[in-house]
């Protein structure tokens, strides 16, 4: 029986350590070649001696195991390095089918203490970067499709973060930039959804080496457990949703960690008021909204209760 992704072939950026290595093995594992993306170059391990670096370390992890993959040190930020990592897939591979949009960084501070440059750096590297191999595997498909006469088999998987749905008060950067990542995709889903591409979201909750000081404090499970936090529950989604299966979920966000997956409700409207006039005053607002909010003191758009899903 073939596997569900034989015969495809993907990208995962940021795939040389945490969810991203996680991510790319299980492609793999489903049938797919996999173009590994980790920014850097080769350097030297603890001991010195000459190392491969994380993208070529994974890419051969892949092919010991009788699996296709090869290394792309470049920076997704980069406009034109995206351009050559989509064209990498291409012509080793043929054509391009899976693309996982990972790659990221941390910069963390309270917004009144904020650096520019600790804001411009999360942003680029979170939100540009997704739009920079969106945007050329986006063009890929599009020629293909209209080549083909008929649509072609595309999927993206982009990384949000339960800090753009909670409003997480220390990471001003990190949750606009998945808040934006949230609304790239369902344009995305929306525009290249006649080309047969489908474009979906996950919030993932995964011990890494970025995230390591964000759960400091979450305990590590009993010697031979699985930690609730390990990438490898995250992982299956992105399998899935790179699948054939998936082919009707499209423009979705889905939070994923601990061995469940919740699907999140798109924003709903919650009240309505008209003018009594052509237009609103300054009173008519406050004898309409002044009550409104008395009743839901503290409340916000943000909706913090995500943070204690688990599974049960």
């Amino acid at each position: 029986m073939p596997l569900p992704l034989e015969g495809l072939s993907a990208i995962v950026t940021g795939a040389g350590r945490g969810l991203g290595r996680a991510e790319a093995l299980e492609l793999a594992r489903l049938g797919a070649a996999v173009v590994v993306n980790d920014y850097g170059q080769p350097g030297r391990d603890g001991s010195g001696e000459a190392s491969a670096g994380p993208a070529e370390e994974v890419a051969a992890e892949i092919r010991a195991v009788g699996g296709a993959a090869l290394a792309h040190t470049g920076d997704v930020s980069d406009f034109e390095q995206a351009r050559e990592l989509v064209e990498l897939a291409v012509t080793e591979f043929g054509k391009l089918d899976i693309l996982v949009n990972n790659a990221g960084i941390l910069r963390d501070r309270m917004v009144f203490s904020m650096a520019e440059e600790e804001w411009d750096a999360v942003l680029r590297v979170h939100l540009k970067g997704h739009f920079n191999t969106t945007r050329f595997a986006a063009a890929h498909w599009r020629e293909r499709s209209k080549r083909a006469g008929e649509p072609v088999y595309g999927r993206i998987v982009n990384t949000s973060s339960e800090a753009f749905l909670a409003g997480s008060a220390g990471q001003p950067n990190y949750a606009a930039a998945k808040g934006g990542i949230v609304g790239l995709t369902t344009s995305t889903a929306l525009a290249l959804g006649r080309y047969g591409v489908t474009a979906n979201a996950i919030c993932p909750r995964a011990r890494t080496r970025m995230t390591e000081d964000v759960f400091a404090g979450v305990e590590r499970p009993s010697e031979g457990g699985l930690d609730p936090l390990a990438p490898e529950h995250v992982a299956p989604l992105v399998g899935y949703l790179a699948s054939p299966a998936a082919a009707r979920v499209t423009g979705q966000l889905l939070v994923v960690h601990g061995g469940m997956v919740a699907v999140v409700e798109r924003p709903r409207v919650a009240a309505k008021f008209d003018s009594k006039q052509d237009t609103f005053t300054y009173d008519e607002l406050d004898a309409v909204l002044g009550p409104y909010y008395a009743d839901r003191p503290g409340e916000t758009f943000a909706a913090a209760e995500v943070l204690g899903l688990k599974r049960g």
